[in-house]
């Protein structure tokens, strides 16, 4: 027996995608939420020499070595004023990262139709966007980080 309100419910979930919502440099940001695995607090932070600008170290996690990405400082937005220890876990092509942002806030679920690209004439070059689209909800602009962008 078909069900009419089953189907109409699973089509209006497949037209969603759900973000998490976090701040760096004191300006909203989100991460496609299927790539976030867990969400912490770090305590200690081992920097690594010759590594990338951006990348502020290592933490222990469960006995597991974790890379730590400033965010504030990979997408160029200047010196943040909270000293960043939270830290979101994410795997992205089997790599785990994890991601210093200055604090956390909710989980969106946001429409397609609430979704656009980011206008190309923002960009220098092509294809390297680690923002790619952009979400509007409730009367904010929030912009929405390329995770399979963001290692390149």
């Amino acid at each position: 027996m078909d069900y009419p309100e089953a189907k109409g419910f699973h089509f209006e979930k497949e037209r969603e995608r759900k973000f998490l919502v976090f701040r760096v440099s004191g300006e909203e940001y989100a991460m496609d939420l299927s790539y976030v695995r867990e969400v912490i607090k770090v305590q200690e932070i081992k920097s690594i020499p010759q590594s990338s600008e951006f990348i502020e170290g290592v933490t222990s996690l469960r006995g597991h070595l974790i890379a730590l990405m400033n965010l504030t400082k990979r997408l160029h937005l200047g010196e943040s004023k909270v000293p960043e220890r939270k830290v979101i876990i994410c795997q992205i092509r089997r790599k785990v990262l994890g991601f210093l942002v200055e604090e956390f806030g909710e989980i969106l679920s946001i429409p397609h139709e609430r979704i656009t690209p980011v206008p190309e004439v923002i960009f220098k070059r092509e294809g390297n966007e680690l923002i790619s689209e952009i979400a509007q909800i409730d009367g904010r602009i929030i912009p929405l980080i390329n995770l399979e962008r963001i290692l390149t």
